[in-house]
């Protein structure tokens, strides 16, 4: 089948991406449409592997190779996955919970693909770094800073779903079953403590550490602790289904349609969210079109589960919008795929700006829209 104007303009910015950065990486947002070079840190030099977006680059071309069928795309994913087994080994930023993001989309995706033993040893390398965040008094996986930060102890986000993958995989490869074990115990606390009794979720949510007890939920990066953050919410649908996915666990496909649920409920007329969705139509705050990409994929995720058509009828709109109003061109001088997201807003980051995420989900929504058989990089393969 021939491929979509969309996905033919999103393909000649992604080669506009690998012509320029090759095998170092563009920051995590744009300026004025257009990435950086990512900054020296961690000591890194500028373009290092660092922070927790860097395997959507890969990640975009393992997509951009399934839906063209091209190995040139397969050969571009490959050349990245030296730098991830490096950060693994030498323990370059990886004290955090984003460890899943990073080595699913890199070296679990290359062993699936490949074979490739590197990348496989690396990924469960990961993964065993991952498990070092568990917190057995509550089963949580710590997000963020210290294990014995008072300001985090016991503290988990919801995109922290999107990391479990990676720990199925493990105990897919190792037989070790305290990864999955672990994944599950974590999802299924978020699944009835981060999502509110409406239906909308907190962006992090505590609990005592000592005795394990559900404290309260805040915001990092949502309007307010009470409001909901669209990213968030997005993450929630596509998090809790994949979870579902990987354990059978009936409890988090409820919670996956609860999600998917409100977040429609919430949308906009161009079905596109506001960067929170406290805000609706007429507000001047800036949209998150990375959110509407990231639910376009969990929404396609819950009609493959359930067989509901309604839930790819709303993937369907979102993705339309999307190509419509919010995806660049190759003519045009920016080189992200997608225009108007948010990182942080409070923060004054990546505001009305393209970011790494939005354009990989882009990218996963475009090949599940060319070929709705396609199994996600995220999913089990057992």
């Amino acid at each position: 089948m021939p491929l979509s104007p969309a996905a033919d303009s999103a393909l000649a910015t992604l080669q506009q991406l690998d012509d320029q950065f090759g095998t170092r990486y563009p920051d995590d947002v744009t300026v004025d449409g257009v990435y950086p070079l990512r900054e020296a840190q961690f000591g890194e030099p500028e373009g290092g592997n660092t922070e927790w977006t860097t395997s959507f680059v890969p990640g975009m071309f393992w997509a951009a190779g399934e839906l063209t069928g091209d190995d040139k795309w397969v050969e571009a994913a490959r050349r990245h996955i030296p730098s991830f087994v490096d950060r693994i080994e030498r323990k370059v930023h990886i004290d955090h919970h984003d460890l899943g993001f990073l080595y699913t989309l890199s070296c679990v995706t290359a062993w699936r693909h490949d074979r490739d033993e590197g990348a496989r040893d690396a990924a469960i390398a990961a993964a065993d770094q991952l498990m070092t965040r568990v917190i057995p008094s509550v089963g949580i996986i710590q997000s963020w800073g210290d294990l014995n930060d008072p300001a985090q102890a016991g503290r988990a986000i919801i995109d922290s779903l999107m990391n479990m993958p990676l720990l199925y995989w493990a105990t897919e490869i190792t037989g070790d079953t305290r990864y999955a074990a672990a994944a599950r115990r974590h999802a299924g606390l978020l699944g009835t403590s981060i999502v509110r009794d409406d239906d909308t979720t907190h962006h992090t949510f505590h609990w005592d550490v000592a005795t394990g007890a559900p404290l309260y939920g805040t915001t990092a990066q949502g309007h307010a602790d009470d409001s909901t953050w669209a990213r968030g919410q997005a993450w929630g649908i596509y998090g809790f289904a994949l979870n579902h996915a990987h354990t059978g666990d009936p409890a988090l496909l409820a919670v996956a349609q609860r999600c998917a649920r409100r977040f429609l409920d919430l949308l906009p007329e161009d079905s596109v969210p506001f960067w929170d969705m406290v805000f609706t139509d007429g507000s001047d705050e800036p949209r998150d079109s990375s959110a509407g990409a990231i639910a376009v994929c969990g929404l396609n995720e819950l009609a493959a589960i359930t067989g509901r058509a309604e839930y790819q009828e709303a993937a369907d709109r979102i993705l339309d919008s999307l190509e419509a109003n919010y995806a660049t061109t190759a003519e045009g001088p920016e080189n992200c795929l997608l225009l108007h997201g948010v990182y942080a807003k409070h923060g004054g980051r990546g505001i009305d700006e393209g970011n790494l995420w939005g354009d990989y989900y882009y990218m996963e929504a475009l090949l599940r829209r060319h070929n709705p058989d396609w199994v996600s990089f995220w999913a089990p393969t057992a």
